[in-house]
């Protein structure tokens, strides 16, 4: 849910390190995923859509946005949008597999889910255990295990089809510190792969369809489909064995 702390957190130098972050990885992941409605649920303030394609796109939340609804009840149409993005929203939630059953809902078959959530299995989950939820946000929020997104997710029929991760720097909220580390950010992508402050995931609706039944071809039916060039040719083949 957005709040003026939330808000305010984002202009502080660690606030603002991570928006850099994310938005580039936001710009990247949407500008290739085409159709015709995108929402953003939640942090409305800032706008992880600019790089989309899509003509149509609104951000949500309860407060402070282009719609205004619970994330867990999204007054959307089911199978209506093409992509669906969850910056910070599941470990904010006090239903969060509930949220992602809403995105399931409303998305269309291979639409695409664009999450992003802080890792508790890194520095940042670190010093929210040490320091508590008394500090505010991003700490009063229950991060949670990037498996189990994934074992909801799959349980839903969203298949995760790419991921990846950032902040690797500890959550220390001075801009000079931030720079002497920021050689963190490389150093952990090759050797602390999943050890990232924030993960991100993204997910594709997918729908069972029609079994494809390949064709026999030497079934009298599959004959009569045979061009008579075709004919001609297995009527030899077949007298050649019968001589042998």
């Amino acid at each position: 849910m957005l709040t003026k702390q939330n808000a305010e957190w984002f202009e502080t130098p660690l606030g603002q390190h991570l928006l850099f972050l994310e938005q580039r990885y936001f710009d990247n992941a949407v500008s290739d995923v085409f159709g015709f409605n995108a929402v953003q649920v939640g942090l409305p303030h800032i706008d992880f859509l600019r790089n989309s394609r899509i003509p149509l796109r609104v951000t949500c939340e309860t407060e402070g946005a282009d719609v205004r609804a619970d994330p867990m009840f999204l007054p959307f149409e089911c199978q209506s949008l093409d992509l669906l993005l969850l910056p910070h929203v599941l470990e904010f939630s006090a239903n969060p597999h509930q949220v992602l059953r809403e995105a399931e809902r409303v998305l269309r078959p291979e639409g695409r889910l664009i999450l992003a959530g802080f890792n508790p299995r890194s520095l940042w989950g670190l010093a929210r255990r040490l320091q508590g939820s008394e500090r505010g946000f991003p700490w009063n929020g229950s991060f949670l295990n990037i498996s189990r997104v994934k074992d909801w997710m799959a349980l839903l029929g969203l298949e995760v089809a790419a991921g990846s991760m950032c902040c690797y720097r500890p959550p220390i909220n001075r801009e000079h510190w931030l720079r002497r580390l920021r050689f963190m950010e490389p150093a952990g992508d090759r050797w602390w792969a999943m050890g990232g402050g924030v993960y991100f995931l993204q997910a594709v609706k997918r729908v069972q369809g029609m079994n494809i039944i390949q064709p026999q071809w030497t079934t009298p039916v599959a004959q009569r489909l045979l061009s008579p060039a075709a004919k001609v040719i297995n009527l030899k083949h077949y007298r050649m064995r019968r001589e042998r």
